[in-house]
């Protein structure tokens, strides 16, 4: 996802062409779109502290924490960013903080709401979230008892799982079915491999892998546990933030 302002020319063109071309080209034209060195979210993270650090809790605040949202950083995350800064920038500086951050995550819920496709959002799932980067929520639809365990996963904009590996004796594995929005899947050793609703998925067993939202996407797909003989799942380590964001949309 590549970053672009036009701020400092809206503003400041005519005024001082020099700051503006600062501003939009280098602050945020080249400094920012250097996602290799540090990814958009920890950017963002850090903009939020440094600013806040400083006492500036104007409409600057307030741009760079609607970025941090639309960058990955959840509501939960927030509030545990400003907590602890609190600490080190002060309480007054916090407490306006908050203020701007219930603002710009206030439809947070709504917005959630709206996402699932057809079989709908589910909860939120935190049984999983060690293995999960960033929010995703889970809908069981089939009974507890079913040979056939089917679900639907829902990812927030960039969440994705762990590389996994589905294990079994016999059969086992799983499919894909995706229902909403723009995802990746990703095999060890191959390209990312893009995916809209409409797109299937059939993940052998043995095979490391991760699936998981565009970063400007939800996405929605139902998972088929495939019947099988001693089947369980090896979850590993998270996609790396570095190689995630180099992923072309």
């Amino acid at each position: 996802m590549t970053v672009k302002q036009t701020a400092g020319r809206d503003t400041l063109g005519k005024f001082s062409p020099e700051f503006a071309h600062l501003n939009d080209d280098i602050l945020f034209g080249d400094v920012w779109n250097r996602e290799a060195q540090l990814p958009l979210k920890l950017r963002s993270i850090v903009t939020v502290s440094a600013l806040i650090g400083r006492g500036i809790v104007d409409s600057s605040l307030a741009y760079h924490l609607q970025s941090a949202r639309s960058n990955g950083v959840t509501k939960s995350e927030m509030a545990e960013i400003l907590t602890h800064i609190a600490f080190y920038a002060g309480w007054p500086c916090a407490w306006a903080a908050f203020k701007m951050a219930k603002e710009v995550y206030a439809d947070e819920a709504a917005e959630a709401e709206g996402h699932g496709g057809f079989f709908g959002l589910g909860e939120k799932n935190d049984a999983f979230a060690p293995y999960f980067s960033g929010q995703s929520y889970l809908k069981r639809l089939t009974g507890e008892n079913d040979r056939l365990p089917i679900h639907n996963v829902t990812f927030e904009p960039g969440c994705r799982n762990n590389w996994h590996i589905h294990h079994a004796l016999q059969g086992g594995g799983q499919v894909l079915i995706c229902v909403e929005g723009e995802g990746w899947y990703q095999e060890e050793g191959k390209p990312a491999q893009s995916l809209a609703p409409g797109d299937i998925v059939e993940i052998p067993v043995g095979v490391k892998h991760w699936h998981g939202a565009k970063a400007g996407c939800w996405f929605s797909h139902l998972t088929f546990e495939l019947p099988g003989e001693d089947c369980s799942n090896e979850w590993l380590e998270p996609v790396d933030d570095a190689a995630y964001d180099t992923l072309e949309a």
